[in-house]
């Protein structure tokens, strides 16, 4: 499984953005994807995953309400929303694929796309 995010930009506090992650390979729609952020000189933190299906999420507390995460196994691409962005949102944004949507840990995770920048000016 390939992965290539793209969408990530400057954009104002308070706006919103929306991330893809395309993917290739016959076998992404048995894997789950997950959305995971890494600032500089900080931990690569969980955001948020999907079920293969697409009828399961989990989001970390810190963009529960704000983010939501949806898949489109025809299009095998899935789409990161984000609304409401904060500056502490700036990050290095990276999908990943990995076997359940419940995994936080980004060691679960097995294919990972190259990153996108979204950065959020206050």
């Amino acid at each position: 499984v390939q992965l290539v995010e793209s969408g990530g930009r400057l954009v104002q506090a308070g706006g919103s953005l929306r991330l893809s992650c395309a993917a290739s390979g016959s076998t992404f729609y048995n894997y789950a994807v997950g959305w995971f952020r890494q600032a500089p000189g900080k931990e690569r933190d969980f955001v948020g995953a999907i079920k293969f299906s697409g009828s399961s999420t989990l989001y970390a507390d810190s963009v529960k309400g704000r983010f939501t995460i949806t898949r489109d196994n025809v299009k095998m691409t899935v789409y990161l929303e984000m609304d409401s962005l904060k500056p502490e949102d700036t990050a290095v944004y990276y999908c990943a694929a990995g076997p359940s949507y419940q995994y936080v840990n980004y060691r679960d995770y097995e294919y990972w796309g190259q990153g996108t920048q979204v950065t959020v000016s206050s």
